[in-house]
């Protein structure tokens, strides 16, 4: 398949080409585009080693980190500096094993193949925090809705691996709601629905042999919002009602359920670390002190390290608790659930600056998952953002420093959308170690200009048009709170675009953005 995206071509769509106005420059050429070109070049051939530079783990629970590396196979991987407890697949880029003790290492790894070398510096943190950058992965709700199963899980799992979407970091295949059957085995946990999932053990020993990490759903209600057994119940067996409590029809804007007398928390954390599970979307609304405290309890408690992520926002403002829930999970979604319109996406997306305070390594807000692709919620279609939307909504939440979690069908991924997915230049912004959210820097909330911090002192900045009509975004090195001259390199294309003084300005297309990194010229 060439690398054009003919389904927007029948769809009547119009790709980002945003030729650039470019100001203040020096030896800087104005990059073209050819309609439905896409932006991200092709990973070279010599090895690159992606992801993040930091990785958290909490001393005593399983250890597993698998190097993402682009680059023609086969590699040969190395870690240098590894700490004890640790060791290396040198073949496939696992590391494996338990830190027995709290502290800070720096390791420096590497990749090797026929065409050349990499390395990057790479630190491995024992403590109490994991998730020291935000958790990419998958999740089935967007596509798959009440129709996930085993088979769909693994054949998104191998999708991942072979399309090359671990090679740039991503990681986790998440399970969302629906999976449930009755309460019963060694814990007297919640088991699958036999009939969609035969064996969570394997399922969970499958994905991992591919170098992956694995997620379930729940839900500390009786019931949960698909309607299947919760984490709580009316009766002391845990039997399962699923008209339990109901207070209110499932797509009012009441919430429909509530937390019964009899809680499982440990009973169902215990299983699903004995299956393997590294990531837990809890969903209830409005979230609260008391279930979240309980569940946080009951993971840590298992000693396997689980990412721990609150869902869903709800009615009431979650900000007047979100000091207490904070320092409890990994992560929180801090609006309702996203479709697949720029009504959605924007309305989400450009709405998050008042959560930026509460944002820290391993605490992250989250505006929902990623409509690209094929989507559909069990009927699947083309995504309905158009291709500007598309790149405005992959720059916008890698800007937010928000979990990335993708929601279409990734056996169906056409080249536009890996396209997408696979700009390591773009994915570094989303996991920069400082996890600063980026915020507006404009006056103009249209012509939005968001900025973000890097660790290495440059800026992360978006030029978002957000009108009907192309028009000039300028971000001004006031607004910017930096001066002199700066270089600036476009992350899309990842190709320099020059030295500029003051200002950078773009023409940009209506629901486009420009996405670029701005530095002092000292410090390229």
């Amino acid at each position: 398949m060439k690398r054009r995206f003919f389904r927007a071509v029948l769809l009547g769509l119009s790709l980002c080409a945003f030729p650039l106005s470019l100001s203040h420059a020096e030896n800087a050429t104005a990059p073209t585009t050819t309609t439905f070109e896409i932006l991200t070049p092709k990973a070279p051939a010599t090895p690159r080693i992606n992801g993040p530079s930091i990785f958290g783990a909490r001393p005593g629970n399983p250890f597993f980190y698998q190097i993402p590396a682009t680059g023609d196979r086969p590699m040969t991987f190395g870690a240098k500096g590894l700490p004890k407890g640790l060791t290396l697949d040198e073949a496939t880029g696992s590391i494996k094993g338990v830190l027995a003790e709290k502290g800070e290492y720096k390791v420096t790894l590497s990749a090797k193949n026929a065409k050349g070398s990499a390395k990057k510096e790479f630190r491995i943190v024992a403590g109490d925090t994991i998730a020291l950058t935000p958790p990419m992965g998958w999740n089935s709700w967007n596509c798959w809705a009440e129709s996930v199963n085993q088979e769909k899980v693994i054949s998104s799992a191998k999708a991942m691996v072979d399309k090359g979407l671990r090679d740039h970091g991503w990681t986790y295949i998440n399970i969302d709601d629906t999976w449930q059957g009755e309460r019963g085995g060694e814990f007297h946990a919640i088991q699958p629905n036999p009939q969609r999932f035969a064996d969570m053990k394997a399922l969970c020993d499958q994905v991992h042999g591919m170098g992956l990490k694995i997620g379930i759903y729940s839900t500390p209600w009786t019931v949960s919002y698909a309607k299947r057994l919760g984490g709580s119940s009316e009766n002391e067996e845990g039997k399962w009602d699923p008209n339990a409590n109901l207070k209110a029809p499932i797509h009012s804007h009441k919430m429909p359920y509530e937390v019964g007398k009899y809680h499982f928390a440990t009973n169902d954390a215990k299983q699903w670390a004995a299956w393997g599970f590294d990531y837990l979307k809890y969903d209830w609304g409005p979230v609260d002190t008391t279930n979240t405290l309980e569940m946080r309890d009951a993971l840590v408690s298992t000693k396997r390290d689980i990412v721990y992520s609150l869902s869903n926002n709800g009615p009431g403002n979650i900000i007047k608790i979100i000091k207490d829930l904070a320092p409890l999970a990994s992560a929180w979604r801090t609006t309702g659930d996203i479709n697949d319109s720029w009504k959605s996406v924007q309305g989400i997306g450009f709405s998050q600056d008042k959560w930026a305070p509460y944002q820290t390594p391993g605490h992250y807000n989250d505006p929902d998952m990623l409509v690209v692709g094929q989507v559909g919620w069990g009927r699947l279609h083309p995504t309905k953002l158009t291709p500007d939307e598309q790149y405005s909504h992959i720059s916008l939440w890698s800007l937010l420093g928000a979990p990335l979690l993708i929601g279409c069908d990734l056996a169906k991924l056409d080249d536009f959308t890996l396209g997408l997915l696979t700009n390591d230049e773009v994915l570094a912004v989303d996991q920069d170690v400082l996890c600063k959210q980026g915020v507006r820097v404009s006056s103009d909330s249209q012509l939005a200009v968001y900025s973000k911090p890097l660790e290495d002192g440059s800026l992360a900045v978006g030029l978002f048009n957000r009108t009907g009509e192309k028009a000039t975004v300028t971000a001004q090195w006031s607004d910017l709170k930096i001066k002199g001259k700066q270089q600036v390199r476009d992350l899309w294309r990842q190709k320099d675009l020059g030295k500029f003084d003051d200002k950078f300005e773009a023409t940009v297309a209506s629901h486009g953005v420009v996405f670029v990194r701005i530095a002092p010229a000292k410090l390229w």
